[in-house]
């Protein structure tokens, strides 16, 4: 058992009888009354995302999970199969575990969160950003630059992504995987 001030981003929890994630956190210390924890709390189980509140020194079960670094193969369906990169173990996981499965590569590395009790996969945690290629741009109109004007274009994955209307087919942008937007142009 655990309490309120171990809770971390990361940290895997039981909670109303289901395994939830800590997405984010912020203690806060009102200048009257008790302090308490603001949580946004994510499922592992269904992918719900719920806000709950703790009080101060309340008791937490925390979850053991080990963490291994997994190589995605390729999707089948709404089954993502990937290799663990030590043994070579593979895995399907279903899509809806994956926070930005429209921008996963195949190729790219993952952690994957492992519940040490029952060595089943809980959540799979993506690189902070990812670089695609794009294969489809509108073309950008000229005059349209009045003020940080974007377009839509689609990246190798099939996600579809605002860029600036400078970003043309080709061209390899870097996506940031929490928001799925656009950050910069990468040249090569």
């Amino acid at each position: 058992m655990a309490s309120t001030s171990d809770i971390r981003n990361g940290l895997c929890i039981k909670f109303n009888h289901d395994i939830y994630k800590i997405i984010e956190f912020l203690h806060v210390k009102p200048g009257k009354g008790p302090a308490f924890v603001r949580t946004k709390l994510k499922s592992l189980t269904s992918g719900k995302v719920l806000d709950n509140t703790f009080s101060a020194g309340h008791k937490i079960d925390v979850i053991r999970v080990e963490t291994h670094t997994f190589q995605f193969l390729y999707p089948e369906g709404d089954e993502f199969h990937f290799m663990n990169a030590e043994t070579f173990e593979q895995i399907s996981l279903n899509k809806n575990i994956l926070d930005a499965p429209d921008l996963l590569k195949e190729g790219t590395n993952v952690m994957v969160q492992i519940n040490t009790e029952t060595d089943l996969p809980l959540s799979v945690d993506m690189p902070a950003s990812v670089v695609l290629e794009v294969t489809y741009a509108e073309p950008g109109v000229k005059g349209n630059t009045a003020t940080n004007a974007t377009k839509n274009a689609t990246v190798e994955t099939g996600a579809s992504v605002n860029v600036p209307l400078f970003i043309n087919e080709g061209d390899k942008i870097k996506i940031d995987t929490a928001s799925g937007s656009y950050m910069e142009r990468v040249k090569e």
